[in-house]
């Protein structure tokens, strides 16, 4: 917002213009004179406005409070000449959109001096009693989440007085009637920075999320009851368009994480030498897990990582999803770093979190109702190659609904597990399944990760086909869903599931290999095969709890439905469930839109039922369909 540029003045030709181009483009972004600043969405009957406290400087001082009001859809930056011209412009934007709507907001966000202890709202007490009744509301539960800097509840001052002190108002009385607009003032207490004026970009940040949350609540009851506009909830108040500096700080966190593959690199090369030495020795010898060299240097990766300018992007849901997603990579460099360490399994069990305690009830209880079933022999028995071919017809399924679907299949030998890297299905190349495996491991695989990454892929965002942090959870529930919807859910399945919570439950109380192996076979019945599996898996780089997130996203999955949530939602992206409000926001601000695809199970009678049925409380241990 400099002053470099000599912008034209604010005439009546140049603010025509821009009602003409904000009419047409919905949507506008505007230089003004003097370091002024508009952007208006044609959508929504209000705007929030700030000016320079000094409007002989040429740049705006108070930068913190300044960026209270940057991730409003509509907002207008005062600049520090031409203050005439504004007052048209704001009278005239008024007039075009309270005849839309059939009124218009104007709120105007300034500081108190440092001695004030509490937000005061000026306005008119009578006309806006509601609007004015949820703004005080908001307002005071940001006063109750900060107790300690002993801020007094919200002031409501009846005053025709809404500017700040020793100011002129933004438009007269006059004005506000003859253009159909009503204004209000909102003094806010500088808690955010230091009697010298130093900031505290800490504490700042989490003051502007709440701030921002109870602005958009206020205003969203002005237009529910004043306008008729067509917003439905106060989530949709935030801007359509990703600016520059979000979609720079997504794309670098996408390419970050896409310079490695993270749990092939966490994958011991040599785990068939592993697994015959362990049989032969009769369950003894482990040998040594050999990792594939890293393909990046750590410390080039990390310092790419911090030099993202964060702290500038104002969007508080943008943000917070980038903070957490800067931290996850930053454990896993540090865990692939630390491979074979105690390190890795301490940075381990901070990225997947430790195991609640129903999660280690219900996997106990699983072990103790579904017995072990031996492995029959089958007429027919899936081979790799039977599988990529299945795949394949998989992937035409999607291209009915997206011809510009493109996945591929990877047969290797030094695969040792079925896996979805980056929008592709791997398998070792000695894979054997039947067929009712078939079914369920095509949706696990193809029908939830794929396609999650496809759907993801299509939004603006590139995060949500890498996957927002901790989004393996619910990927692993929706995945396991999938398997119980197709029918394809086995009891040894689901005892797998189990075992890996029991097993990841273990190592956190400094079980090693052996000790693992054996809780498996001789306490929870598994055969000696599944028990390497899984025990295999667990100590992964020395310690690797990523596979409790299998039924631990279930059984959050489960509670979602038991709740009344629905599955199409989830499938936009990859993201965790507690990120769910956040993706309803940007889908309500149009940020995001609707899914390419779904899976091919999802609107089916049999799915309708069997949904249904989870609605009701059926147990986990129910969920097995074969």
């Amino acid at each position: 917002m400099s002053t470099s540029k000599n912008y034209p003045p604010l005439g009546e030709d140049s603010i025509a213009e821009i009602i003409e181009e904000l009419q047409e483009e919905c949507e506008i972004e505007k230089h003004l004179p003097g370091g002024g600043y508009l952007h208006m969405s044609d959508e929504l009957p209000y705007l929030v406005v700030y000016r320079n406290p000094n409007e002989d400087q040429e740049e705006i001082k108070d930068r913190s409070t300044v960026r209270l009001i940057l991730s409003e859809a509509s907002f207008l930056i005062i600049g520090n000449k031409n203050y005439e011209g504004y007052q048209r412009l704001m009278f005239s934007l008024s007039d075009a959109m309270a005849a839309k709507f059939k009124s218009f907001l104007i709120i105007e966000v300034f500081t108190g001096d440092q001695a004030s202890s509490g937000f005061c709202i000026k306005g008119p007490a009578d006309k806006l009693s509601t609007t004015l009744k949820v703004f005080k509301e908001e307002l005071d539960t940001i006063h109750s989440g900060y107790r300690a800097l002993n801020l007094n509840s919200t002031i409501i001052e009846d005053t025709t007085e809404r500017q700040p002190e020793g100011k002129k108002p933004l438009l007269t009385v006059q004005q506000l009637k003859e253009a159909g607009c009503l204004l209000l003032g909102l003094e806010v207490p500088p808690v955010y920075r230091s009697e010298e004026g130093r900031d505290y970009p800490v504490f700042f940040r989490r003051f502007k999320d709440d701030f921002v949350k109870a602005l958009h609540k206020a205003i969203f009851q002005f237009i529910r009851i004043q306008t008729s506009s067509g917003v439905k909830s106060y989530r949709a108040l935030g801007q359509k368009r990703l600016q520059k500096k979000v979609l720079e700080i997504d794309r670098t966190l996408a390419e970050i994480e896409t310079s490695y593959q993270f749990l092939w690199l966490v994958s011991p090369a040599n785990i068939r030498q592993i697994k015959d030495t362990f049989f032969e020795s009769n369950y003894e010898k482990v040998l040594n897990y050999h990792y594939r060299l890293l393909p990046f240097d750590p410390d080039v990766l990390k310092r790419k990582l911090y030099n993202l300018k964060m702290e500038e992007i104002d969007d508080p849901a943008l943000s917070y999803i980038f903070r957490e997603k800067r931290e996850e990579l930053d454990l896993q460099i540090s865990m692939l770093t630390d491979r074979g360490s105690d390190s890795f399994f301490y940075n381990s069990m901070m990225l997947y979190g430790k195991i609640p305690r129903d999660l280690q009830r219900e996997a106990e209880n699983i072990l103790k109702e579904v017995p072990e079933k031996e492995v029959q022999e089958f007429e027919s028995i899936m081979r790799a190659e039977d599988f990529k071919a299945l795949a394949h017809q998989e992937f035409e399924y999607f291209r009915e609904q997206d011809r510009n679907f493109s996945s591929k299949v990877h047969v290797r030998d030094d695969v040792n597990i079925l896996m979805v890297s980056q929008g592709e299905l791997y398998l070792p190349s000695d894979y054997k399944l039947n067929g009712n495996e078939t079914r369920a491991l095509i949706q696990h695989e193809i029908g939830t990760h794929v396609l999650t990454f496809y759907n993801g892929k299509q939004q603006p965002l590139k995060l949500l086909s890498i996957g927002l942090t901790d989004y393996d959870t619910l990927q692993e529930g929706l995945a396991v869903l999938s398997e119980y919807l197709v029918g394809g859910l086995t009891s040894n399945r689901m005892r797998t599931l189990a075992g890996r919570v029991v097993a990841a439950s273990a190592r956190m109380h400094g079980a090693e290999f052996q000790e693992i192996f054996r809780l498996l076979e001789e306490d929870y019945g598994f055969s000696a095969q599944r028990s390497f599996n899984i025990t295999s898996r667990i100590m992964q780089g020395g310690g690797f709890t990523k596979d409790i997130s299998y039924l631990k996203g279930l059984l959050q999955l489960k509670k979602h439905l038991e709740d009344g949530g629905e599955i199409s939602p989830l499938l936009t992206g990859k993201f965790a469930l507690e990120h769910l409000q956040i993706i309803k926001e940007l889908e309500e601000r149009r940020v995001l839109k609707a899914n390419n695809l779904i899976p091919r199970y999802l609107n089916t009678e049999e799915t309708k039922e069997k949904i249904n049925l989870i609605r009701k409380g059926i147990s986990l241990s129910q969920l097995i369909t074969a």
